[in-house]
């Protein structure tokens, strides 16, 4: 039977991370399930454009990561990005974030949004406010009625695909862009739409770049391709592969967290664990479209994505290159081929298309997609978690935590968790 010292499980950023910060004089092994490595984080190129699986933009709040990742791709030109988002309402375009940028609404619904987040956030006495049990609760809370109706709950609910009172408050983390009435208000005078994201910055070879930088940190031979993980004896420390049995002292994974704790015999509440699935195509028309817009966000239901991105104006490039998004529930099955039309037909609708003529498409279904942080889930995870830690598994990243965080958030904990490994 093979050993190995530390055995890493997935070769997307959460594993490939590990390894590159692990460094080359330590024993480990890389499983990935694939045939190539990436995870969710692979590009596609075809017919000139160049797409990711989605929309991988990297957000990098610190320099030492963003500088030690570009140090390890030679060449490769990464450009900088002021973002520019919208939010398609009624017929007009609205600046991101929504409730931040009521007053560009008609003046009747302008109105109803500013009295009604005053009302909910208002100190009246005899009036105790609005409970936050749950994420709809959370925006009903903070911003009033009218703001949450007219995009914050039909906008998320078209992404998560599920009931919003399910999840927990903080679903969202850091991520979510709150505002008080003070930053409403303020904004109507002087824009201020900034948030984690509001600079990007994208290699021109795709997201897989950043991907390859860090794989060019791990020696020949230790990523195991084509070899998925099929069993966990956390008693004696042995992993069933597709191919073979090893025995290991300590064991990294970035599978989903259900999925992992399953393969170790753990007992799990399986209705403690939900998610979406995300459709995404990739689309290249003849000719440029609209441009100094990046994403744009669809809160309608009358439209099937609930957003859209545009590669052309990150590359500017003389050729419309879109990526857009349909969120399903978990036990949806989404066909790419019997949604393509309908898809393109949105588009017209919403006059991102016009006479263009779609000259390639690619498409992915990434399940799961966006995981459902649930009261139910966080408390099921820190069991768990616990029991696995004490027998040498680590289950990091956005799907081996369970979690929301960026790619940059996967590189830090694998580079915090490969630190105390060096140092133990």
């Amino acid at each position: 039977m093979d050993s190995v010292r530390h055995l890493i499980v997935g070769a997307g950023v959460s594993g490939l991370a590990t390894a590159a910060f692990l460094g080359a004089d330590e024993d480990y092994l890389v499983l990935e399930a694939d045939t190539e490595i990436g995870g969710y984080c692979k590009t596609v190129k075809r017919d000139g454009f160049t797409w990711d699986y989605s929309g991988h933009f990297f957000h990098f709040k610190h320099p030492d990561v963003e500088k030690w990742l570009r140090d390890r791709m030679p060449g490769q030109r990464v450009r900088t990005v002021e973002k520019q988002s919208f939010i398609s309402y009624r017929g007009r375009m609205i600046d991101f974030p929504f409730q931040k940028n009521i007053h560009q609404l008609p003046q009747d619904e302008l109105i109803e949004c500013l009295y009604d987040v005053y009302m909910a956030r208002a100190q009246i006495p005899g009036r105790a406010h609005a409970p936050e049990n749950n994420f709809k609760e959370m925006l009903y809370a903070r911003f009033g009625r009218g703001i949450a109706e007219k995009f914050l709950i039909p906008y998320n609910e078209k992404l998560y695909a599920c009931d919003l009172a399910t999840l927990d408050k903080d679903a969202m983390g850091r991520f979510f862009p709150h505002a008080d009435l003070t930053d409403i208000v303020r904004n109507m005078r002087q824009a201020d739409n900034a948030s984690y994201n509001a600079t990007f910055t994208y290699p021109e070879g795709g997201a897989i770049e950043y991907v390859n930088a860090l794989a060019s940190e791990i020696p020949a031979g230790r990523i195991a391709l084509n070899e998925a993980l099929v069993g966990l004896d956390l008693r004696k420390k042995i992993a069933t592969t597709t191919k073979r049995e090893l025995r290991y002292e300590r064991l990294v994974s970035s599978a989903p967290f259900p999925r992992l704790a399953k393969l170790a015999g753990l007992e799990i509440d399986a209705a403690a664990f939900s998610w979406n699935k995300v459709l995404v195509f990739n689309l290249g028309f003849d000719r440029k479209g609209p441009r100094d817009v990046n994403w744009i966000y669809y809160p309608s239901r009358e439209r099937s994505f609930y957003r859209i991105g545009f590669y052309d104006n990150i590359f500017d490039a003389d050729r419309m290159s879109l990526y857009v998004e349909l969120g399903f529930p978990r036990d949806a099955v989404p066909q790419p081929q019997e949604w393509l039309s309908r898809v393109l037909d949105d588009l017209r609708a919403e006059g991102v298309v016009t006479d263009h003529q779609l000259v390639a498409h690619h498409s992915i279904v990434m399940d799961p997609a966006y995981v459902h942080i649930t009261q139910r889930s966080v408390s099921a995870v820190d069991r768990l978690s616990r029991v696995l830690a004490a027998n040498g598994v680590w289950s990091i990243g956005r799907y081996g935590g369970w979690t929301y965080c960026s790619i940059e958030d996967n590189v830090l904990e694998a580079r915090a968790l490969a630190k105390d490994f060096r140092a133990a």
